[in-house]
């Protein structure tokens, strides 16, 4: 036995022989032992700091001590389901409510992102009576079977007879690499077109659509941040033809982005989701998640006849643990930190991307940042191997980091909230030579990185889609919402 427990290859061993293999770790060839963490640090077995850009789980900070506080605190007084009358569930849903627009009111508490997702998809069937679900290219919305269903991030694991007939896929809106990109003078009416055109074939089919989901913000597909006004223009199709829009916050809310608490309201005031699910922050790790929708739809659900009822979903310790997240990110100003530490990290990616021409695009809103690298600029071959390799190299240099997107090129930033701007110095001061030393190896000079035509029409829409921006104060979010309203009137 080691100081934290067992030998680390002990631990290897009991892993393989007793968890199921398909249930994957980071840096299969050469694991991390984590046994404790605090902040945006974790630490292994012997001690070595690592800093965790990824962690969008440890919203607040590994183990806070006043979140940890709230739970043990209410774990030695009293935790029971939510057939007992108890303060700390409606005082929380009360307290989460206040973060929403009015019409969103409702609360069901269940226990992960994956329950939250499905729990939507039953409200959107009960209330509307209808099945057809829309979804977005690349999509993840959790592992359970229905939700399997409509994340075609996983669908090139799944047979097409396994494929659901009720499930449609609608072009992910990424204006760097979609299929309408920067230099469309509208995209996010053209991809709306393209839901609006996905609805009119299933109404020839016969199916009638009960709801669009999507990530306010694509993650696993690559960081995607939506076209300000699509969401607006998506629902407008889609209730018209008689369903709801569901909001996927799983990833991207409490404050992520900065400017604003749900990444939502980066579409601008004038949008408000059906139904929004939320889960991994809510409880800083503590398994907890919720479905926030109307008064309508909820009582639609009641209609049903079936009594809904979660075993642990809104116990009392949940609860406290979930009130204590926001009173940190309230009390240590956590999305002004977003704001703030966002932009710096963005604005010293964009100076790396200047000397570096396999980044191809940055794009976020406050601490949800993805750098998507390519071999070319103007083909935008996807850099798979190298993000691969910067990955691991950073891993050698104690700093953690993830790639995803379609093609496993986009360089994922989700830490933890308390991220400083000492942490964007050392990990960009750490990528920066490993991309040299890339580009060397692939005979990539500066030179070949000079902008192109369509960079420069990407730059003139910048502030609007996200990329390689520098304004994510709210108060620049607020002026591209007048703007789209000036625009409209």
């Amino acid at each position: 036995m080691s100081l934290y427990g067992l030998e680390k290859n002990k631990t290897i061993d009991l892993r393989k022989k007793h968890i199921g293999p398909s249930c994957k770790i980071f840096f299969s060839h050469d694991p991390i032992k984590i046994v404790k963490a605090k902040g945006q640090y974790m630490y292994d077995e012997k001690g070595q700091r690592y800093l965790d850009c990824i962690n969008n789980v440890a919203h607040v900070g590994h183990c806070h001590p006043d979140v940890v506080k709230a739970g043990s605190e209410q774990m030695g007084l009293l935790n029971t389901n939510t057939r007992f009358l108890h303060d700390n569930l409606v005082l929380y849903a009360q307290r989460l409510q206040a973060t929403l627009p009015d019409k969103l009111s409702v609360c069901y508490f269940v226990n992960s992102g994956s329950e939250a997702n499905d729990l939507a998809l039953r409200l959107a069937w009960q209330y509307t009576g209808n099945k057809d679900i829309i979804t977005l290219e690349n999509a993840y919305h959790g592992h359970v079977s229905s939700l399997i269903d409509i994340s075609p991030y996983k669908f090139p694991q799944l047979s097409d007879a396994e494929q659901s007939h009720f499930v449609h896929v609608a072009p992910s809106p990424d204006v760097y690499r979609g299929k309408y990109r920067a230099d469309c003078p509208d995209a996010a009416t053209a991809y709306a077109d393209e839901v609006k055109d996905i609805i009119e074939k299933v109404h020839k089919k016969g199916h009638k659509i009960a709801a669009f989901i999507a990530e306010s913000l694509q993650s696993c597909g690559g960081q995607v941040i939506p076209p300000v006004g699509y969401f607006q223009q998506v629902a407008e199709h889609v209730r018209k033809a008689g369903g709801v829009f569901i909001a996927d916050e799983v990833q991207v809310g409490f404050g992520r982005v900065g400017s604003q608490f749900w990444a939502f309201q980066l579409q601008g005031d004038d949008f408000v989701p059906d139904i929004v699910t939320m889960g991994k922050p809510i409880g800083n790790g503590h398994p907890m998640s919720c479905v926030v929708t109307t008064r309508e739809v909820a009582e639609a659900f009641l209609t049903s006849g079936m009594e809904y009822f979660n075993t642990f979903g809104g116990n009392p310790v949940s609860c406290a643990i979930g009130l204590a997240v926001l009173d940190v990110i309230e009390k240590e100003d956590l999305q002004g930190n977003a704001v703030r530490v966002g932009q710096y990290l963005t604005h010293v990616l964009e100076k790396q991307k200047e000397k570096h021409p396999l980044i191809g695009d940055i794009r976020g809103r406050g601490l949800f940042v993805g750098v998507e690298l390519v071999k070319d600029r103007v083909k935008l071959t996807p850099a798979t191997a190298e993000a691969q390799e910067v990955i691991h190299k950073l891993k050698e240099q104690h700093v953690l980091l993830s790639a995803d997107g379609p093609h496993r090129n986009v360089l994922k930033f989700k830490p933890p909230l308390c991220f400083t701007t000492e942490d964007a110095d050392l990990v960009v001061e750490k990528i920066d030579p490993i991309l040299k030393e890339l580009e060397e190896a692939l005979g990539l000079k500066t030179s070949d990185s000079a902008t192109t035509e369509n960079e420069k029409r990407r730059k003139l829409s910048t502030d609007e889609n996200g990329h390689s921006g520098f304004n994510h104060s709210s108060e620049g979010v607020q002026e591209q919402t007048k703007q789209r309203k000036r625009t409209k009137t």
